[in-house]
């Protein structure tokens, strides 16, 4: 299939795919962390345009004003922002969510938090997500990177719920994500995907067969 993973920097899911026998490209504002001439710099929605994509994987579209835990901004400015600014980039981060949800690309999984009330008031054609998993669910080292809690919802059109794969029971995972260290780079290792549940994805929604079946 031909797969387009929007808003990745890292290539933790384009690699998966690709290593599946598919044409997958990522996409970021920003360049990939290493060097591949598999990544795209752009804005997913223009990208999206570009070619007949079998699948759209939009992992990580900026989530800071759609979720649930940072719902208290909208009320409360954070120090050196205004209210004003925090609605703006609540109908932004809206309005790429429904760009991607409503493209007609056959199949597409994008990937959030739990969301607030206003965040699906402003989205079109919003619907309940489809699955939330751990990446634990998809381990099998305690010490590897899947290991981790950290809650992920996929909004699903035209594609199966993952079924898990690890052999972990979350009773050892790490809270490594939610207690990451406040810096300048703490917004990329909080977003940062897992090989385990990249590989579920490239596995299961990469089986054209399956998915064509009735």
């Amino acid at each position: 299939m031909n797969v387009l993973v929007g808003c990745e920097q890292s290539g933790v899911v384009r690699d998966a795919f690709l290593a599946a026998g598919h044409d997958a490209w990522s996409c970021d504002l920003l360049p990939a962390e290493t060097p591949s001439n598999r990544h795209i710099v752009g804005d997913v929605r223009d990208v999206m345009a570009w070619g007949e994509w079998d699948l759209l994987a939009v992992m990580h579209p900026p989530c800071t004003r759609l979720c649930n835990s940072g719902v208290r901004w909208l009320h409360k400015a954070p120090p050196g922002r205004t209210l004003d600014e925090m609605w703006q980039e609540l109908d932004e981060g809206a309005a790429l969510f429904s760009d991607c949800w409503n493209t007609d690309i056959p199949l597409v999984a994008v990937e959030n938090p739990v969301m607030h009330k206003y965040a699906k008031e402003r989205i079109v054609n919003y619907e309940p997500f489809a699955q939330s998993v751990q990446p634990w669910q998809f381990g099998h080292d305690e010490q590897g990177p899947d290991n981790e809690k950290k809650r992920t919802c996929f909004w699903l059109r035209g594609l199966p719920n993952l079924t898990p794969t690890g052999t972990l029971d979350g009773t050892t995972a790490r809270e490594s994500v939610h207690k990451a260290t406040p810096g300048k780079d703490r917004w990329k290792e909080r977003s940062r995907f897992f090989p385990g549940l990249a590989q579920a994805m490239a596995d299961q929604w990469g089986c054209i067969e399956r998915l064509v079946a009735p």
